[in-house]
Order: structure tokens, then sequence, then C-alpha cells
């Protein structure tokens, strides 16, 4: 199997086409597409796939109750496009997953369906009478209550009260804190947590962005994160993350605004109320920070 990985991005702009599917790999993905179009293979790719110390023939014949020549063809099928690899183990032919399979398999997808695509860097159509400036002692208690209006929509956060400013200064990185005025009166904020104290983790960060009651709607949402993102890329921060609950439409359409990609859906992670709830897990790579090179 080719291991593909992210497609190279293409530069964007006005007029210029964007493609970032040669030819070659969408023959790839199509043979591989192809090669699963039959759902007995799909059933045994799967079996063998969870099973990461390898299954024989027989077993696979047994457990889907398939004869073991009609086994043995669909996984030279599967081996032909390098899904599975075979090997011997005495008399019995063992089946494993290709590990290149777990990633580029589902990168195929991705690929096909425009997630890994050129994403922008930020918003662009951010309104003239928002203005984004770093957070001030002064703004403490304007955060702390929008934080309060966020938490009261059931829908921007787990956290049911809003926490003491010490715990926000001891959590928030001191050069990621904004706040987003109109007419002088403090709209919304935004801010980076650390999400590790390892040191292979320095430049991941979690990303949060609130916005007053009666002013969502408005665009503050949109120049805060602007501006947020613009600032770590320029600090190093290679990867910014944040968890959205999937009832938040809003949210989840601004951070992919911002160069944001859905990396997957956690189900039932933790309980608001009482109740279990999903959240959907998006990140956003820097494409400065990639552009520098390694360390």
């Amino acid at each position: 199997m080719t291991s593909l990985g992210v497609p190279p991005r293409t530069a964007s702009g006005p007029g210029v086409e964007i493609d970032a599917l040669s030819p070659e790999d969408a023959a790839t993905y199509a043979g591989w597409f192809a090669c699963l179009a039959e759902p007995t293979r799909v059933r045994l790719l799967h079996h063998v796939a969870a099973s990461p110390t390898g299954i024989t023939i027989g077993d696979l014949a047994e457990t889907l109750g398939i004869g073991q020549p009609t086994i043995s063809h669909h996984v030279r099928k599967l081996a032909d496009v390098g899904f599975v690899t075979t090997g011997k183990h005495g008399t019995s032919t063992v089946v494993m997953v290709n590990p290149n399979c777990c990633s580029d398999l589902p990168s195929a997808a991705d690929a096909v369906m425009g997630v890994l695509t050129v994403r922008p860097c930020c918003p662009e159509d951010v309104p003239a009478d928002v203005t984004v400036r770093r957070l001030h002692d002064g703004d403490w208690e304007a955060v702390r209550r929008i934080y309060a209006e966020g938490i009261a929509t059931g829908t921007a956060t787990f956290t049911t009260e809003v926490p003491d400013r010490e715990v926000l200064d001891d959590q928030w990185l001191p050069e990621h804190r904004w706040v987003a005025e109109i007419d002088g009166q403090v709209v919304g904020w935004a801010t980076l947590s650390p999400v590790s104290n390892r040191e292979c983790y320095r430049g991941v960060v979690e990303n949060s962005v609130y916005v007053a009651d009666g002013m969502r709607g408005r665009g503050v949402g949109k120049a805060l994160l602007r501006t947020q993102v613009i600032a770590a890329d320029r600090a190093g921060l290679w990867t910014l993350q944040t968890s959205i609950f999937p009832e938040n439409r809003a949210s989840l359409a601004l951070h992919h605004s911002a160069g944001f990609r859905t990396v997957g859906v956690r189900e039932r992670i933790g309980k608001l109320a009482g109740v279990w709830r999903d959240t959907v897990l998006l990140e956003r790579r820097s494409d400065a920070v990639s552009a520098a090179g390694d360390e």
C-alpha cells in the first residue's frame, strides 16, 4: 500500500484552482475502494484488523461461516492492494492487517471528501467595529461574566461554574489572552492553554473562544479567532486543538473557517447535568511552523 499521508497543499488565491488530489492518487484510491466493494471483504478486513497478532484462514472461515477457498480468494484480493499481509505458522496461513492501512485508508476517505485540501489561515471577513486587544487586569470581571453566559447555554463547556480568576490566570498562557471590544465594551475573549507539561507537546495547546450574550453572530468570534491563530503561528505553536459539542454548529463552522479539521467524535466523553455528551475533536496544524522546518 502506498503510504500517502497528507497530500501537499497547493497555493490558493483568486482564480487559482485547488486540486490536492493527483490523478495517480485518485487511481490508487479507486483501486482500494473497488476492492472493498465486496461486502465479504469488508467483513473480513474488519476481523483481521481486530486481531493485532493475526488470524488464520481457518479461524476467519469459522467466524464468518464461509468456506476456506472463498476466504483465501478474498484474502488474496486484499493483499493485492496492500490491506493485509500473509505468512505461514506451521501449516496454517496467518493474515495480518498492514499497519499502513490503518492510517492510509482513513486518509484516502478524507482526501476524497476534501478534508485534506488547502485550508484557510483564518477568517478574513472580520467586521470593522470589532477591536481585538490583549486582556488587561481590568477585564477580568467582564471575562468571567461572559464565561458564565457561555456556561448557561449548555452547549459551550462541561464547566458548570466559573473558575476563580486565580485558577484561570494559572491555566491560560500569559501571551495568548485576548478580548474583543465594540464601542469600548468587552464583548468576547479568547485564550490558549497548554495540553501537557511534557516537552514534546510544548507547541500543542487548547483554544477557547467565548462571545457575550447578545453579541453572537456579529463577527466577534471571527475577530478573536483570527487574532489567536495568527499569534499562535508567530509564537511557534504547531497545533491548536479544541473540543466542541456537536450541537454547537456555530462554533464548529467558526473553527473550520480558521483551518481547523475534524479529527473525530468522542462518544460519551463526559457527563453534563447527569447526561452523557459527545464532543467533536478538532485541530489546526500550523503551516508557518511546518515551513520553518524541524528544530
